[in-house]
């Protein structure tokens, strides 16, 4: 044990040794290595960073039905789930081309329109400036990261604009053919209260009366003091004999059609709703803001990062020097 630390002790003392007997060429590498790391971060174009944050809504919808979940109210805030379809819809091209288009972005990042491969340098240019990030608290933060600063904040803020505009196309692709749907199938049965109604209204003129009335036309017939009477009220009751079945069949199908109507309504308004409605579907929690200082480069780490780096770089490259010579040495 005593001897592995005396070894370990004198490689200590033989290090510290050589990197004394070169000291000079370790701080002129790692002074280089500096000093170009300086210039460097003085050429790299500083970039500003906006960042607005958004919470996504709970629910999309107005319920109308009587049993309505209490978490589904547009005072709530959403959960993760809400967060993680939220995110989706920002990353995609529903929003990305419109951003690109908007803010005339192939030429910002400097990007030849005639490129082959123009639309992967896009693509990689906007996925490394704008970034959509889920916090803790489960907000999403948009960040966006440019040179121009106005430019930056401009951008975010309009991504926070776009989400309801996307998002509402995207559920009235599916909320519009149901609508229409539902106003074909009310119309249908309108259309066919009407028909019902019509014909029912022929009857009535015809004195057809309903089977309450029936009863009464045969004990007026059976009360009349004359033939005037009694041949008045036989023909009510040979009219009533003949189509009475078809006007109960009739009352009681509009009947059956009024009560689907008016379970039908709730639906229907629904859809209705859901179709013709532009939804808030997220809460600003801070809009962007123009940045006052850059974000990048961190000079200062950039050259510290390159000291270490050149430092170590030269430690190694001394030691291989070394070896080399002592192996030359025994050769």
């Amino acid at each position: 044990m005593n001897d592995s630390h005396q070894e370990l002790e004198a490689d200590r003392n033989n290090l510290l040794l050589f990197l004394w007997r070169n000291r000079k060429t370790v701080i002129l590498i790692t002074s280089t290595t500096a000093l170009m790391a300086v210039i460097i971060s003085l050429l790299m174009t500083p970039l500003f960073r906006s960042t607005a944050i958004v919470f996504p809504a709970a629910t999309s919808t107005v319920s109308f039905s009587e049993q309505r979940n209490a978490k589904a109210s547009s005072m709530d805030f959403g959960e993760e789930e809400q967060a993680e379809q939220l995110i989706q819809i920002l990353q995609s091209a529903r929003i990305r081309n419109r951003i690109v288009q908007k803010f005339d972005l192939m030429e910002h990042y400097e990007i030849a329109s005639d490129d082959p491969n123009k639309n992967y340098k896009l693509g990689k240019e906007y996925n490394n400036h704008i970034t959509f990030t889920r916090t803790r608290y489960g907000s999403i933060e948009i960040s966006v990261l440019d040179r121009d600063k106005q430019l930056a904040a401009n951008i975010a803020n309009k991504i926070v604009q776009l989400i309801d505009t996307v998002k509402n196309e995207m559920v009235q692709e599916r909320t519009i053919p149901a609508f229409q749907i539902s106003q074909r199938k009310k119309d249908l049965l309108e259309q066919d209260i009407s028909t019902i109604l019509i014909e029912l209204d022929s009857l009535s003129k015809l004195g057809v009366v309903s089977i309450e009335g029936r009863a009464n036309l045969f004990q007026a017939y059976n009360e009349s003091k004359n033939a005037v009477d009694r041949a008045f009220f036989k023909d009510k009751i040979d009219v009533n004999q003949k189509y009475g079945a078809r006007f109960d069949g009739l009352e009681e199908l509009r009947d059956e059609k009024l009560t689907k109507v008016a379970k039908f309504e709730d639906a229907y308004d629904q859809a209705e709703s859901d179709a013709n409605t532009l939804f808030n579907h997220k809460f600003v929690v801070e809009p962007a803001v123009i940045a006052d200082k850059k974000d990048k480069p961190k000079r200062m780490i950039i050259v510290l990062i390159a000291m270490i780096g050149g430092f170590v770089f030269s430690i190694f490259a001394l030691l291989i020097r070394s070896r080399i010579r002592e192996l030359r040495e025994k050769a």
